[in-house]
């Protein structure tokens, strides 16, 4: 949980949000700023265990002058029913549903050459389809009527995502959405807008790539302008941020936490080849010739 926050003790009392994949990582540095801010916070993913683990330790961290709660809920994102049970629950325990985060999501590394139609499915029906089905729920159940924000969790794919494409697919795919929601449910007085992270480093996500993960985490410090990983509790107060009053005029928008590693350079090396067809010949072609391999003047 943050040590502390830099917005305002009781910004979020008696509001309500749901946090998907609240229970690790991300989302769990969201959901534990949002409790400190007197938000009601629910945290959803398909581990029981995990959730209810997280929002024990939590919950200890609760002020007791704080009225805030926490609650672990389970639910796949990718199953549209298993999406309105959540929804339903909340709207019967809270009666509202203020704030939406959806940083539930899942991928694995491996080139796309190797990928599996199953595994390639999964990814895209957990970050893309399973972002859609807790919007749309959330939107038609509460938000249409009552008005609140969406944040979207995406990440930094803005060159590709060479090791990882159906999560930069998918990830695209969210950046889109997020800003044809922005559009179709202004009227209803909703914002959406997303953020995406750099390389964010914390123990569950180490964990989550196995034997490769301390290699990934070592080997991204390079590629940050700020020559070091940033850490969940820098993307909290960014999504605070857009959920509060201070971000009452933006939607649509997406905020790159990442150091500007974006405008950097790419993970994916290509090696030395020469397998791409040669340029038209001429004399532009004959003075690159002369400029990568000068003629001896001997």
């Amino acid at each position: 949980m943050a040590a502390a926050s830099v917005f305002r003790p009781g910004l979020f009392n008696h509001k309500v949000a749901i946090v998907t994949g609240g229970g690790t990582g991300i989302g769990k540095a969201i959901s534990a700023e949002l409790l400190a801010l007197g938000c009601n916070v629910v945290i959803s993913s398909r581990k029981a265990e995990r959730l209810e683990a997280a929002a024990q330790e939590m919950r200890q961290k609760i002020p007791p002058t704080s009225r805030a709660s926490i609650t672990p809920l389970t639910c796949n994102i990718r199953s549209e029913d298993e999406v309105k049970a959540l929804v339903s629950t909340v709207l019967k325990q809270y009666g509202r549903i203020d704030f939406l985060v959806n940083n539930g999501g899942g991928q694995f590394s491996s080139p796309a050459e190797h990928m599996s139609s199953k595994g390639w499915k999964a990814v895209i029906d957990t970050n893309l389809t399973g972002t859609f089905h807790c919007c749309k729920e959330v939107y038609t159940a509460w938000m249409k009527q009552h008005g609140g924000v969406i944040v979207n969790i995406i990440a930094d794919m803005w060159k590709g995502f060479p090791g990882m494409a159906h999560t930069g697919a998918a990830r695209a795919a969210v950046d889109n959405l997020t800003k044809s929601l922005a559009i179709e449910w202004a009227a209803s007085g909703v914002r959406v807008n997303a953020v995406a992270p750099g390389t964010i480093y914390s123990k569950t996500a180490m964990e989550n790539y196995k034997e490769l993960g301390p290699h990934i985490f070592k080997m991204s410090v390079g590629f940050s302008p700020a020559k070091r990983l940033g850490v969940p509790e820098e993307i909290s107060p960014v999504v605070c941020f857009l959920l509060s009053p201070a971000a009452s005029y933006i939607s649509g928008a997406t905020l790159r936490v990442d150091a500007g590693q974006s405008l950097y350079h790419s993970f994916w090396e290509i090696p030395e080849h020469s397998a791409w067809p040669d340029a038209p010949e001429g004399e532009n072609l004959e003075a690159l010739k002369e400029l990568l391999n000068p003629k001896s003047k001997l």
